[in-house]
């Protein structure tokens, strides 16, 4: 068995891919939740939700319950983000320059 002796080996784990898939979505959720409701990146992670959501919601090694309770919650997420605009890129910091010497 390796052992390791780097200081971020603790936040290193190796997950079977329905827990992988799971640990992704909650991250993202935490992220979502943390953010500002201006931030550029909220529609996206928004949307990256819904998506893990359907797979994890016809993830094989789950049960039929939790299946249904996950494909419920993207049915919610799915609704949220249609009714949301998504942002626009903002103006740029400066002008373009009329021309380049």
């Amino acid at each position: 068995m390796d052992t390791c002796t780097c200081e971020t080996c603790d936040e290193e784990y190796t997950l079977p891919s329905v827990e992988a898939l799971m640990a992704g979505t909650l991250a993202l959720l935490t992220g979502y939740a943390q953010s500002a409701p201006d931030c550029p990146h909220r529609s996206l992670m928004a949307r990256k939700l819904v998506s893990n959501l359907f797979f994890l919601s016809e993830h094989p090694q789950l049960s039929p319950a939790m299946r249904t309770m996950l494909a419920n919650l993207r049915t919610r997420w799915q609704l949220d983000i249609e009714q949301v605009p998504t942002p626009q890129p903002g103006a740029l910091w400066h002008p373009a320059a009329a021309s380049v010497q």
